[in-house]
């Protein structure tokens, strides 16, 4: 039997390993760190038998108190469903100022409101909600059809030229030259005209004068003497330098042309008055809301 080696500095038994001179004591383990070790173990078979450890074939076991996270996830979802359907309810039966006015409504109808835009409204409007060409920046003063919190919840509601819906908005702008009302030379002369209601310069060589007397000929009736617009029409103001499709000279004789008829979704069909209440709240929190 070979005999126990005993450190001489330490006084400690060593392990008969060796490396490089320098020799391994046989300390014992901390016997707190052994209780903890095997307090570990015991802890791992109760939880074997009660929750689910192992796999199967065709599942896993499921312990004998049946508890899972899919479970637990499941529970804390209805909860959370539960707690909207009841700020849904208040909020579907509120009316919009109030909404605005009380903090708990509010903070969920923006947070309801900011993702349903998300789902519906950013892929013609965009992310941020700036728009593009054709499809209106919500976040400036420019609307034509109101930015109060009433007048954009009538627009998301009933939509724009749709079909669908009898109460939807109806704004067409007069095709000038496919009908034949105004000739090549009058549409390029109002359309110079018009540049300058916002302090653009008019195209070159052209009768600016004679465009404004086409202008009060024939625009005048829905943008008004001044080219403010009119809201109850969906009339542009042509004075805020604010272009729904352009300001430049082409583009403006392509509208008077061609005509224009955006069309948006009446949403009241596809959403619940919930969503469409918050949509509301939300696009008037976003900076251009009157």
């Amino acid at each position: 039997m070979a005999k126990k080696e005993i450190d001489a500095v330490s006084g400690v038994e060593t392990t008969g390993h060796e490396w490089d001179g320098l020799k391994e004591l046989n300390n014992p383990l901390p016997r707190w760190w052994l209780w903890v070790f095997y307090a570990s173990i015991v802890f791992a078979i109760i939880y074997w038998i009660l929750m689910p450890a192992w796999p199967l074939a065709n599942g896993y076991t499921p312990g004998l108190l049946g508890e899972n996270q899919r479970k637990q996830g499941e529970i804390a979802y209805e909860e959370v469903v539960a707690q909207r359907s009841e700020l849904g309810k208040e909020i579907a039966a509120a009316d919009l100022n109030a909404i605005n006015a009380n903090a708990g409504m509010l903070e969920f109808a923006m947070a309801q409101g900011q993702a349903a835009f998300g789902d519906n409204c950013a892929p013609c409007h965009g992310s941020g909600a700036t728009g593009s060409p054709g499809y209106p920046n919500l976040q400036d003063d420019a609307w034509l059809w109101g930015g109060t919190l009433d007048a954009i919840h009538t627009t998301i509601q009933h939509g724009i030229r749709s079909e669908a819906d009898p109460d939807t908005r109806i704004g067409d702008m007069t095709a000038f030259g496919d009908s034949g009302i105004l000739d090549r030379k009058q549409i390029r002369e109002v359309a110079s005209y018009v540049r300058t209601l916002s302090g653009l310069e008019p195209a070159s060589n052209v009768d600016v004068e004679a465009g404004k007397q086409i202008f009060a000929e024939n625009c005048v009736v829905c943008h008004g003497p001044e080219g403010k617009g009119n809201q109850d029409l969906g009339a542009p103001n042509l004075t805020d330098q604010v272009w729904l499709y352009g300001g430049d000279i082409e583009t403006i004789q392509q509208t008077v042309t061609h005509g224009r008829g955006g069309v948006m979704p009446n949403w009241g069909e596809r959403l619940d008055d919930t969503t469409v209440k918050s949509l509301a709240v939300y696009i008037h929190s976003l900076g251009g809301g009157q």
